[in-house]
């Protein structure tokens, strides 16, 4: 088992996001950014992948370790900080409920009034407006060259 592994294991069963981790290593005054990160995580076949060094893990679980049990001054209960990152996941994956659709009703400031004009016998009248095209001419090539 290769240390990518054991990181990839540790943070699922933590349910910890990119961004955590980098708290957590900042813990321990260790800098890595979110990408050299995700790197670790990535299939061993793909040209990105970096194998996850000693130093690196040994400071996740350093800094593991004091974000969950805290420090001495300061003691955490590891149960609710767990729990907290539960709550977190399950609400990033949760849709939000559905809801009807509300009526839209335009209020008189903001509709736009129709455009009267006057025909030659002086009567009013209103200018229909062309509807809006949803997509204009649009010329596809397909990727061959442009013919001159």
């Amino acid at each position: 088992m290769t240390n990518n592994d054991i990181f990839k294991k540790l943070r699922v069963a933590l349910m910890l996001r990119d961004d955590q981790i980098v708290e957590i290593l900042e813990l321990v005054d260790f800098k890595i950014s979110k990408g050299e990160i995700g790197n670790f995580f990535r299939t061993e076949d793909n040209p990105k992948y970096v194998e996850c060094g000693d130093q690196v893990l040994r400071n996740f679980l350093n800094g593991l370790v004091i974000h969950l049990r805290g420090t001495k001054e300061a003691p955490k209960n590891p149960t609710e900080i767990i729990e907290s990152n539960k709550k977190a996941v399950n609400a990033a994956n949760t849709p939000e409920p559905f809801s009807e659709k509300k009526s839209f009703k335009p209020n008189s400031n903001t509709a736009p009034k129709p455009r009267t004009k006057t025909n030659a016998a002086g009567k009013s009248y209103v200018k229909k407006e062309k509807p809006i095209p949803v997509v204009e001419k649009v010329v596809y090539n397909n990727g061959k060259p442009k013919k001159k």
